[in-house]
């Protein structure tokens, strides 16, 4: 049986790199040719032990290729085309995805985990980091890359860019909104982007590292407050003379963003939450106002499928946003375990990392 490499998760700790067999294609699979990856912050999840997946697992998300093998049954696309595919993979016929929340199309609870639904590669079955993906319900998901346009340029769309995005959809945010958006990794920096793509006027960005900072700027903030210099809670209310922000995009995954980006926001005002947190959350009742604020607090999974994917990178090709500066490190397949470190280590800079087979 044809092998190929993948990054496989062994124990908390350890994902290796190892060989496994190409998978096999069924009626409703795509079999694609990776040509670019990547690490995730819940890669690194999943690395600590703080979330759980099965061992011998291939881990990763974020899949451009080509197609190498079609199923039977696949309809709209033919072998060597240049594709990607959501991070979040639906298949149209679950409970979730006929309520319209295609996001949570799956089984919807997993190790006691529930809403990881439509999370399926490197969480439930066998991901992208390796030279082969299986991609299911490839009709549904699939997405070819308009001509043009690199590897780079849309490797951000599978999940970076569609959840960081999600992050100011799910806000609601409408012209002449502020905005704060706290954590400008990935992103809290497409966060920004997709703010300010939404119409909102003044998007305020909180970090600490001076690159992040200075990037959160050329993605659309209009004042960025470095955490460790003041707290951003009173400079967000100050910048806002008192009001608050309008929305507020938690993008970390900690008690302590979480918190801040409930305190700034005005009465009424929604939260929208996109960290994935490993531990228990606290709400504070004066920041809650005892539940009494009007407040709307928004949660959100990745939107995926081919349509998603379609519309994102139109975005890109329109040249409305360039996440290119996003990809900062460089790696070939057989170097994962070193990106790995880098990555879960964030030195050197650290964005994101491209990964080649």
């Amino acid at each position: 049986m044809p092998k190929m490499k993948a990054a496989i998760f062994v124990e908390p700790g350890r994902i290796v790199l190892d060989e496994k067999p190409i998978p096999d294609v069924g009626p409703l699979d795509a079999l694609i040719r990776i040509t670019t990856t990547t690490i995730c912050g819940t890669d690194v999840h999943i690395l600590k032990g703080e979330y759980p997946v099965a061992r011998g697992l291939t881990i990763g998300h974020e899949p451009v290729g080509v197609i190498e093998k079609l199923g039977s049954a696949v309809q709209g696309y033919r072998e060597g085309q240049r594709v990607i595919a959501g991070a979040i993979c639906t298949s149209g016929h679950s409970h979730a995805a006929l309520c319209g929340c295609h996001a949570q199309d799956g089984p919807g609870t997993r190790h006691g985990w529930k809403g990881m639904g439509g999370w399926k590669f490197g969480n439930t079955i066998d991901g992208t980091q390796a030279e082969y993906v299986l991609v299911p319900d490839a009709t549904a998901n699939l997405a070819t890359v308009p001509d043009g346009l690199t590897d780079e340029q849309v490797l951000m769309c599978p999940d970076i860019m569609s959840t960081g995005f999600s992050g100011a959809e799910s806000g609601a945010i409408r012209i002449g909104d502020t905005v704060a958006v706290f954590a400008q990794g990935p992103i809290g920096l497409c966060a920004t982007a997709g703010a300010r793509l939404m119409g909102a006027t003044t998007i305020i960005a909180v970090d600490s590292v001076p690159a992040r900072m200075e990037m959160a700027r050329s993605m659309g903030a209009d004042h960025v407050i470095d955490f460790t210099a003041s707290d951003p809670v009173t400079e967000i209310m100050r910048l806002t003379d008192g009001r608050g922000v309008d929305v507020s995009i938690e993008a970390l995954g900690r008690q302590q963003t979480f918190e801040g980006a409930l305190r700034v926001l005005r009465p009424g005002g929604t939260l929208s939450s996109l960290g994935v947190y490993s531990g228990d959350l606290k709400i504070p009742l004066d920041a809650f106002l005892a539940g009494l604020g009007d407040h709307t607090i928004r949660t959100t999974l990745c939107p995926g499928g081919k349509e998603r994917m379609r519309r994102l990178m139109e975005v890109i090709a329109s040249g409305r946003v360039d996440t290119r500066p996003l990809v900062t490190h460089r790696f070939k397949l057989d170097q994962v375990e070193e990106a790995y470190d880098l990555f879960a280590n964030q030195r050197d800079g650290m964005l994101k990392v491209a990964i080649t087979p």
